[in-house]
């Protein structure tokens, strides 16, 4: 059993924003396979389904981004997974909007979600497939660019970049490693 979760913020205002780039590609996962987001626990909604024969369950914690950790931490429990199992997706001021970089461990970076998982999970080490959303305007707070939808100018640069990190969930759901998942799509 694999677990994909997308990092974001419920609800319709924060639906088509950068931070909310996990649950995006999530609806783009869960669009190829033909699943729905039609089920909840955990603090989380969720879809689930098949990937060749491994049964795949794609997560999106509704705790708000900075307790995100909180539910990924019970979906792991209850199915007594560990973090080799998980991989997150979400979004990385680091990277240029429609870049991708997988990584098996680090830290924060000043991200609020991954340090609640860290937090939670008591470890560094876990599968992260970063999506890059680009830096601030001059004079623009990083809440304010995060919480901020695309500029229409990078609409196809994030097309792209959700459906290569769609891609490279489901290679590694597929079952293979995850060093051969970095190697084929960064």
């Amino acid at each position: 059993m694999k677990l994909i979760v997308g990092l974001g913020n419920p609800g319709a205002k924060y639906a088509q924003t950068k931070h909310n780039i996990g649950f995006i590609t999530l609806d783009e996962i869960a669009y190829q396979k033909g699943w729905t987001f039609n089920r909840s626990n955990f603090e989380s909604v969720y879809s689930e389904g098949l990937v060749g024969t491994e049964k795949v369950i794609l997560i999106k914690p509704q705790t708000y981004m900075n307790e995100s950790g909180r539910s990924v931490r019970q979906w792991l429990d209850y199915y007594d997974l560990t973090e080799e199992d998980l991989t997150v997706v979400y979004d990385d001021m680091d990277l240029p909007v429609g870049k991708i970089r997988l990584r098996q461990k680090g830290g924060a970076g000043g991200h609020n979600g991954i340090k609640s998982l860290i937090d939670h999970l008591g470890t560094k080490h876990f599968n992260r497939l970063r999506i890059g959303v680009g830096r601030p305007y001059e004079n623009q707070s990083v809440v304010s660019h995060v919480l901020s939808p695309f500029h229409k100018s990078v609409h196809e640069d994030i097309l792209f970049s959700v459906k290569k990190a769609a891609d490279a969930a489901l290679y590694w759901a597929e079952g293979n490693t995850y060093a051969d998942t970095m190697t084929q799509f960064n």
